[in-house]
């Protein structure tokens, strides 16, 4: 699983805190809006800061369910990082390379302008007969000039003969004020969508989270799956045992927390979701204390020797001395993830230093469990 470690090691260093990569569409996007959202907040952004953010994510979502190329829908790309005086959201989507020339020709237009400029040629297109069915004719990034600020950063990165990948990006300082050039992206932002992305899609995987968890995070996280999951259109029963096993991993998270201090300092969690064939994979990543890893490595050890069956077993039997008294349930959480995922748990530890160690867990469950 050395991916796992690519990826995280490239959110670390990239100050990435969330990507997304898939079909974008009204069922997932408010999960996706909210998600960022939170982080945002978690993050104690200034007003200013937050709403500018929110805008440009709720204006570029809404621009690709309404312009994205659909037979190219799961490249759809959304990514929220930490810069060295801000935060910047980039966003990217398939288009069809016969309306790059207009659509650059907007976005000069828009980074010329000032604001008075802007509200002016937004109302002209309100006004004139441009609006197709899909309200386009540039509505979408006059609207994020508007309320983000005039200037937008984008790029074109050619596909094939027929399709080229469009990445718009908006970055702000910490007071909330627009630093973005205006103009085509430069090597260091484009370099971390066009890394992260292959990464995801050399893996399968569609979603990354890393931040302070939560339960309002917990609960976006969940929505986003069952978006995933009923749009791959697996059965209810399929749907229920793939969240219970995501719901069991998010308290395994959130059981071993160290607190904000130190996740900030050596490590803060992470989730990533995806798809390897039929079979849905879980990973998660948080910081540990060293001197609790000999407890949990065996209670992971002797999850994993045992067979379905026996975990049946296992599980009633500690279900059967739980008390009100009780405030351990002892290894519950880790029988029930491997039961259910009928799969080995799969986990390492990576030491930070004499106090932390950070604790991936991989979990992959199959469509044809029968647990």
């Amino acid at each position: 699983m050395d991916f796992i470690n690519s990826i995280h090691s490239r959110m670390v260093n990239e100050r990435l805190l969330f990507a997304y990569r898939g079909d974008i569409s009204e069922e997932n996007s408010l999960p996706l809006i909210t998600l960022i959202e939170n982080e945002m907040k978690t993050e104690s952004h200034r007003l200013a800061v937050r709403k500018k953010l929110f805008m440009f994510v709720l204006e570029s979502i809404q621009n690709i369910i309404r312009h994205g190329n659909r037979d190219h829908a799961d490249m759809s790309m959304v990514t929220y990082a930490r810069t060295d005086d801000g935060y910047s959201i980039t966003t990217g989507n398939m288009i069809e390379t016969d309306n790059v020339k207009e659509l650059e020709r907007r976005l000069v237009q828009i980074n010329r302008s000032d604001e008075r400029e802007i509200k002016s040629q937004y109302m002209q297109i309100l006004n004139s007969s441009e609006l197709s069915s899909k309200g386009g004719a540039g509505l979408g990034l006059l609207e994020m000039a508007i309320k983000t600020g005039n200037r937008l950063d984008y790029d074109f990165v050619p596909y094939d003969d027929k399709y080229t990948y469009f990445v718009l990006n908006k970055t702000v300082n910490a007071s909330g004020k627009g630093i973005n050039r205006g103009g085509r992206m430069n090597g260091e932002r484009k370099g971390l969508l066009d890394g992260v992305e292959q990464l995801m899609a050399d893996n399968r995987i569609y979603m990354i989270w890393s931040g302070h968890f939560s339960s309002d995070v917990g609960g976006e996280v969940l929505s986003i799956t069952d978006a995933r999951l009923t749009k791959n259109d697996l059965e209810l029963r399929i749907r229920k045992r793939i969240f219970t096993i995501q719901m069991e991993i998010l308290d395994n998270l959130a059981k071993y927390s160290t607190g904000r201090d130190s996740e900030k300092k050596y490590g803060l969690p992470v989730i990533m979701l995806g798809f390897d064939g039929l079979k849905f994979i879980l990973i998660s990543g948080n910081l540990i204390v060293n001197s609790a890893i000999p407890e949990l490595k065996a209670k992971l050890d002797t999850v994993n020797r045992h067979s379905i069956d026996e975990l049946r077993e296992m599980f009633t039997r500690s279900l059967s001395v739980q008390t009100t008294d009780n405030d351990s349930t002892g290894n519950m959480g880790l029988i029930d993830i491997a039961r259910k995922s009928g799969s080995k748990l799969i986990y390492s530890f990576e030491k930070i230093n004499e106090t932390y160690s950070y604790f991936f867990l991989t979990v992959k469950t199959g469509t044809d469990n029968d647990q």
